[in-house]
Order: structure tokens, then sequence, then C-alpha cells
């Protein structure tokens, strides 16, 4: 048996009342447009939406090649679309997901219960792959959807993402929970910011000033984290522009700004999309550090998530304390390795061996992709 045949036996097989899809390449994202972002609302991932994809495939897709499915039925029907592209180093091609890198959550693009029909479809993608694909690299999948069984794969890195679940919860309520430390600690420090300093809050939702507000987003997230933090390397600028004036279009952009004495001192960064608010990045200004003035900007933009009635407030990757303290649930972002050749195995053996060495565990995905020969 090849090694193919091998890998391929291994793979659990469709439900048995499940229709088989049939997998349809195509070169241009524009082309399925409409149904990507109908099926990103089903989905309900804001990083699963056309508009990351093509602001990622325009910005940051140099090196890779596109190999976008879609997945119909019997009907012709779009089910679901397979957001693939490849990046090939040292002869050992890697498939992954278009959007990684900036992303905090990826897969397949389909409705809850199309999953296991999209999972035994990415499979027969992947075969129709003229070029020889040594491994899949699917990262931060939501481990409760059950991907890494549906594919078949290695589980090489997992990531907390922590969630507050609010489902019709005021704000007043979701304080009466918390505890009165904490309550007075909110209120206190707001009150303090607006009585000595005349603290506002302004939502960017003026397209005239979106670039402007950027560069206060991009320059007060530098002045807190220097070299600390990627999300907003210079690299990233354009995708971050591209993707912020799209969902400003689309009504999904929430960027906060906190504002003294009418100049930016903190901004929070984030969208809302299927209900959901998602707290992407924020930044401050070092000399309000003492006032705490992160702390009031984020318990802000969940009282007005509460206000307007969203149901869950996504803090997203990382297990940073003050998320702690606003969170009532986690979920649990999974990195999964399906290796389709000997190198491809072999790769997924060095990962798992060595993802718990100290400091390996950030660098598992680059440390997959160069393992060609």
């Amino acid at each position: 048996m090849s090694d193919e045949a091998q890998l391929a036996a291994r793979a659990p097989a469709p439900p048995a009342d499940q229709d088989e899809l049939r997998v349809e390449r195509f070169d241009d994202l524009d082309d399925l447009r409409e149904d990507w972002q109908r099926l990103a609302e089903a989905a309900g991932n804001i990083f699963g939406t056309w508009e990351w994809a093509s602001a990622w495939w325009d910005e940051l897709g140099r090196d890779h090649r596109l190999l976008v499915h879609a997945c119909r039925r019997r009907d012709g029907s779009v089910a679901g679309i397979l957001p693939l592209c490849s990046i090939s180093k040292r002869a050992f091609t890697t498939v992954r997901f278009v959007g990684h890198g900036p992303a905090d959550l990826l897969g397949p693009i389909c409705a809850p219960a199309d999953r296991p029909a999209l999972a035994q479809a990415l499979g027969a993608a992947l075969d129709s792959i003229p070029e020889r694909v040594d491994l899949l690299l699917a990262e931060r999948l939501a481990a409760e959807e059950g991907w890494n069984a549906l594919l078949g794969g290695t589980h090489v890195r997992r990531e907390p993402s922590p969630v507050l679940r609010l489902d019709g919860m005021s704000w007043e309520e979701l304080l009466a929970a918390r505890s009165s430390n904490f309550r007075q600690q909110v209120r206190r420090r707001e009150r303090k910011l607006v009585r000595e300093h005349g603290l506002r809050y302004r939502l960017a939702d003026d397209p005239e000033r979106l670039e402007d507000d950027l560069d206060h987003l991009f320059r007060l997230h530098e002045r807190r984290w220097a070299k600390g933090s990627q999300a907003f390397s210079r690299e990233r600028w354009a995708f971050h522009r591209s993707f912020a004036r799209s969902a400003q279009a689309r009504g999904w952009l929430r960027l906060w700004l906190a504002e003294i004495g009418g100049e930016p001192v903190a901004a929070w960064y984030g969208f809302r999309f299927a209900g959901v608010e998602w707290y992407y990045q924020a930044g401050r200004d070092p000399s309000w550090e003492q006032a705490s003035i992160g702390f009031v900007l984020l318990a802000h933009s969940i009282r007005e998530a509460c206000a307007d009635g969203v149901r869950e407030y996504r803090l997203l990757l990382g297990d940073e304390p003050y998320k702690a303290r606003f969170s009532n649930g986690e979920t649990c972002l999974e990195t999964v390795a399906v290796p389709r050749t000997m190198a491809g195995r072999a790769a997924v053996r060095g990962a798992v061996a060595s993802r718990h060495l100290p400091g390996r565990a950030a660098k598992i995905s680059g440390w997959l992709i160069d393992r060609g020969p």
C-alpha cells in the first residue's frame, strides 16, 4: 500500500446519511464572494469572512499559492468553502488556511451541521492538487468543533481563548455577579478619569477619519508593547488598514478611542460579527498606566456590548490575568497537523517530540513549515 493510501485509510468515513460533496477549485477569490459571505455568517467566524481572506491574500499572501475550493452538494449549491493555500520551502510543501498569522480562529467555512462533510471534502481537495503535498497544517481550529478527529490528524499545539457569555445579561447584572471589590474598581477608576481629566469615548465610525484613527491604534499599541507584539508590525499595516475599511463599510468594525483633552490615550480594536463581539487588540499610553486606562476602556467596550444585546464577548487568544477577571468561560484552539507523505510524517513526529521544550510551542508552526529535507 502506498504512503498516501495508508494515510487515507486512517481518515474517518463520512456519516452514512450525508451526501458526499464535490470539490471545485477556484483561482480567484472574487468568484466565490457571494457564497463565501453567506457561509461565513453561518460559521460565525469573523476571520473566516471573504473580506479577511481577500485583504490577507492581497497584502500577505506573497510566496503562497492559492488553492481555494468550493464544496458543492448534488443540487449544485455550495455547502462550504475550503480557503487553502500552499507554501514550499526546501522541497517541502505545506498547505494552510488563507488568513493564517493574524487570524485567531481558522478552519473550513460552513454551517456547523456540514462540518463532517467538509472534513471529508478537504481530503478530496488535497488529493486533487497535482503537486505533492507533504503536510496539511490546520492552525487555530476550535477544539470543541471536533476537527482533529474529523481530519484524522495530530494536535501539535493548544491555545486558550477566553470568552464572556452574555446571553442577554445587562451590564449591571454582569457586575452584580462579580466581587464587590471588582465592581468598585470598575466604577471608581472610570469616575476618577471622567472627573479629573474629562475622559471621553469615541467610536471610529467616520470613514473620513479611519486612517487617522488606525494611526492612533498602531501608535498606542507600539507604545504599550514596543517590540513585544507583532500584531501590528509594519508588515501587517496594509492588511489591517484594508480589512478595517471593509469591516467599517459592513458595519463590523468596533474601534474605540479613549480621549483625554481631545487626544487618544488608549484604543480598543475589535469587531462585531454574527452576534459576537471580537476583542482583537488594544494599545495605551504608558503615562496613563497608573490610571488603569486600558482596564477602563475594556470595561466600556463590554458595557456597550451588553447594551446592544451582544450574546458573547470573545477575548480571543491568550490567558492574560486581565482576561480571567472578565471572562466566564474558555474555548480552546488547536493546531492540527495531517501528514500526507513520509517527509510530512517525520515533520509531525519531530513537532510532537519537541513541543514541550522551552520556547518551542510558540514556534511550532514555523518549525513544521521549514522542516523540508
